[in-house]
This record gives C-alpha cells, sequence and structure tokens, in this order.
C-alpha cells in the first residue's frame, strides 16, 4: 500500500513538473509571437514612410531637414535590434513623423493630394495597430514573467530555459507628455 501511495506522489509531482514547464514553453512562444506580430506592423510602417516621403518631397523642396530626419529616423528603427533598442528608436520615429505630418497641414496642396492623405491615413491605421500589437505582447510578458517567478513554477524555469521578458516601455518624454487641449472660445487675431 505503501508503495502505491509513493507511486502517486511520483506520478503527481511528475504530472506537475511536465504542466509547469509546458505552460512556461506555452506562455515563452506566446510572447514570442507577439512580438514577430509588432515586427509585422513595425515593417508595415517602415515600407509606407519612403512612400510618403516621395509623395511629399516636392511639395515641400525647403522642408528637407524634416524629410532627411524621417528617413534617418526610419533607418535607426529598422536597424534597431530587442525590445529596449526597438522600443526607443519607433519613439525617434515617431516623433520625425508627428513633425512631418504637422509640416503637410501647412500644405494645402499636399492635403489636397490624395495620394498624400492615403498614406497618412495607412500609417495612422498602422501606428493603431501597432499600439495593440505592443499591448498585446506587454501583457503576454508580463504574464510570462510572472508565472516564472511564482512559487513553485520557479523550480521549473530554468528547466524550460525561461528568462524574463523585456517590456515595451516608453523612454522618451515627449512622448509621454499628456497633449493639452483647448476648447475655449477662438481667440481673434492680435491686431
Amino acid at each position: 500500500m505503501a508503495l502505491i501511495i509513493l507511486l502517486v506522489i511520483i506520478a503527481a509531482v511528475m504530472f506537475w513538473v511536465l504542466s509547469a514547464y509546458n505552460g512556461l514553453i506555452a506562455l515563452k512562444n506566446q510572447v514570442l509571437n507577439a512580438w514577430k506580430q509588432i515586427d509585422v506592423q513595425l515593417k508595415r510602417r517602415h515600407d509606407l514612410i519612403p512612400n510618403l516621403v516621395n509623395t511629399v518631397k516636392g511639395a515641400m523642396d525647403f522642408e528637407r531637414g524634416t524629410l532627411e530626419a524621417v528617413i534617418a529616423a526610419r533607418n535607426r528603427a529598422v536597424n534597431a535590434n530587442g525590445v529596449h533598442d526597438t522600443a526607443r528608436a519607433e519613439g525617434e520615429l515617431t516623433q520625425a513623423l508627428g513633425r512631418l505630418f504637422a509640416l503637410t497641414e501647412a500644405y494645402p496642396d499636399l492635403k489636397a493630394t490624395g495620394n498624400a492623405a492615403q498614406l497618412q491615413e495607412e500609417l495612422t491605421s498602422t501606428e493603431n495597430k501597432i499600439g495593440f500589437a505592443r499591448q498585446l505582447y506587454n501583457d503576454l510578458a508580463t504574464q510570462y514573467n510572472t508565472r516564472q517567478m511564482q512559487f513553485p513554477t520557479s523550480l521549473v524555469a530554468g528547466m524550460a530555459k525561461a528568462s524574463p521578458a523585456e517590456l515595451w516601455e516608453i523612454e522618451d518624454a515627449g512622448e509621454r507628455a499628456v497633449p493639452v487641449v483647448d476648447l475655449g472660445a477662438p481667440r481673434p487675431p492680435a491686431a
């Protein structure tokens, strides 16, 4: 009878170890998949930017510095590796695109062409998809990190080669800034 009880205990422990191990592996793969989904959206963003720059280049010749800043930021973003570097490079690219979008507002001819407006809309849509993909990635990475640290699963984490996943964090103060919205009455122009 003692042998049967011992075998049941050993089987239960082995079942738990296998379950914890497989759970960590599953979460690890979900985190990797979530990162690849971000990567897909970033590639789409990176592919749209040269088209936008080429579309506005003719109308904005004297804004060459802004266009060059967008291209340089895009190149840094394309070549970034890892969550931390990618987040930083993408933050710089977002700021450069924001400056470009703000400048295009000053060019009625550009706003009238459907091509520039369509590219801006596609980039905006892609930005939203990137935001959702980053949220999913951070949710899964947090769940994976938490599971690794919880006892008794932490005893199996080494066997599963589990290591903490980096979270996508906003590093740029400009991205963290809260936009100021003034819904007050319009002011008359200064005389």
